[in-house]
């Protein structure tokens, strides 16, 4: 008797499939996070608690596809990259997702206040940490042409420029998390002193997401290399 299973199939085509599919769910999760963001800072919770529950969903959404691809990656399949490796990535990955839950989380539970001074620098800081979610997407999608091309040398140069924008972003939203913080410390005497605590952690937080898709980034242009 031949059992069928529409998730181990895709595996059949290529190992990423699985892998893409869960970044898009993460992707999408982290896409949230602006018009989240824009609801916080005009103090429309009814508004933000809607989209804190999609990133919810999707955060569900992205743990069952991660629960699925441990379940269905067999030890003894043969893959043009180690089992490890895919399972590493789905790891980072799967982080972005919780990151993004954590910051809908914590900022709709406190009702938190971002100073006017900050509000635009924050926006602007968690658009680029968004932009590099997005870029790990796209570099995962290009690992998926690579392989059916046989790592030939203008895909492998392409996925490299890939990667590098994405370092560009990470490194873009590491400046502007500094730059973020020295303006935070200007205003502490100005602030309840549990609300900075709050917003030096929604700051870090930011900067996860922009760090762990550099990772992505990081695993593919290892496993290009070898």
């Amino acid at each position: 008797m031949v059992t069928s299973n529409p998730f181990s199939s895709l595996f059949g085509r290529s190992p990423f499939q699985p892998l893409l599919a869960h970044i898009v769910k993460t992707s999408e999760c982290a896409d949230k996070l602006l018009p989240f963001l824009d609801a916080a800072l005009a103090g429309d919770w009814e508004e933000a608690a809607k989209h804190r529950e999609a990133v919810t969903h999707l955060e569900h959404e992205a743990d069952q596809l991660k629960t699925q691809l441990r379940l269905n990656l067999p030890n003894t399949m043969f893959l043009p990259v180690s089992r490890s490796d895919l399972l590493e990535l789905i790891s980072v990955q799967d982080k972005i997702a919780n990151r993004a839950r954590d910051i809908t989380g914590i900022m709709l539970g406190r009702c938190m206040k971002v100073p006017p001074a900050l509000a635009q620098p924050m926006r602007d800081y968690l658009a680029t940490a968004v932009a590099a979610v997005a870029q790990a997407r796209k570099a995962l999608e290009e690992m998926d042409d690579l392989l059916e091309s046989g790592f030939g040398r203008n895909v492998s140069d392409l996925m490299q420029n890939l990667i590098r924008e994405l370092h560009d972003l990470e490194h873009q939203a590491d400046e502007q998390e500094i730059a973020i913080r020295r303006q935070l410390f200007d205003l502490e005497s100005q602030l309840p002193p549990v609300d900075v605590m709050f917003l030096y952690k929604i700051i870090d937080w930011i900067g996860d997401l922009a760090d762990r898709a550099e990772r992505v980034g990081s695993r593919l242009q290892i496993l290009t290399a070898r």
